[in-house]
């Protein structure tokens, strides 16, 4: 999977892209990230991205031209000139030509998605995070200052995602949360694939293959509700134990008591997610003790 990263910024990428899980991911040819340096698609002396907005008012814009020929240079064409909603083809795919690249993106529709990173933007969510894992590319358009000129976001932008409800200075740390969520959830990135689906916002029991080796599963699929809390060695620690139910080896016991601690942790700290998440009759039997234990 390739991430093409347009910012006035790129050496903000670098570290980002030396540590952890990515370091590896990198290393293995799992994910490819390229950053384009905005600046590069200028031509005055001064290097110049940013002008004053039409209408007045605060801040400066970044302008469309540096943008619309950085997108050129990756490929990435009007979203009126794509091919069965096709967002664009790599600059290693060998195209010379824009009537050679319609024909490369017939039957690859949806395959690449262009994302301008904006506090305008829907929220970023897991689930969208998994929608972007099963693309080939994901150009994301890192904007500062005010914003970018609209007419790019128009003309090349598929959509915009955001992060939270706050202000950021520039997009530039959107894309990399942006990044890290996606890349994780590619087959290979993680040591354990599996640990993907039993953390927060992760899938329901439905979408996860059946036990292994006749093992049952100690939990359940997060289907859309917080993680569960987590315990290691040594047993006790600061005068408090670890619950007993987690060391007696009875893999149903401790299926039910994690899935009442997902329940409880999300009435807790994210009461919103359980209007959407995937409960059954043994859930909201479990929700229901809750509440009531905590009158």
């Amino acid at each position: 999977m390739r991430f093409d990263i347009v910012t006035i910024f790129p050496g903000f990428f670098t570290g980002f892209m030396e540590n952890g899980i990515l370091r590896r991911a990198l290393s293995e040819g799992l994910v490819e990230i390229c950053t384009h340096d905005l600046r590069e698609f200028t031509h005055d002396r001064h290097r110049t991205v940013d002008d004053r907005p039409f209408g007045g008012g605060e801040g400066m814009v970044l302008k469309p031209e540096p943008l619309a020929e950085a997108f050129a240079a990756m490929g990435i064409l009007p979203k009126s000139e794509r091919v069965s909603g096709v967002s664009g083809v790599g600059e290693d795919s060998g195209v010379s030509g824009v009537s050679e690249a319609k024909s490369q993106q017939v039957g690859e529709a949806g395959r690449t998605r262009v994302i301008l990173m904006s506090a305008q933007g829907r929220p970023f969510t897991q689930a969208i995070a998994r929608e972007l894992a099963v693309l080939d590319r994901v150009v994301l358009v890192c904007g500062r200052y005010e914003g970018i000129d609209e007419r790019i976001n128009e003309l090349y932008c598929d959509e915009e995602i955001s992060i939270g409800d706050y202000v950021l200075s520039g997009g530039e740390l959107a894309a990399a949360v942006l990044i890290d969520a996606a890349m994780r959830l590619i087959p290979g990135v993680l040591g354990n694939q599996a640990s993907s689906e039993y953390e927060s916002f992760g899938v329901p029991d439905a979408e996860i293959d059946s036990d292994v080796d006749g093992v049952p599963r100690s939990q359940h699929g997060a289907g859309g509700l917080l993680d569960y809390p987590h315990y290691t060695r040594p047993a006790e620690f600061g005068g408090l134990k670890t619950p007993e139910v987690l060391l007696n080896g009875d893999h149903l016991q401790i299926r039910k008591w994690r899935r009442a601690q997902q329940l409880r942790k999300t009435l807790t700290n994210r009461p919103d997610l359980l209007e959407k998440a995937a409960l059954s009759k043994q859930d909201l039997k479990l929700l229901d003790e809750i509440r009531n234990s905590d009158l």
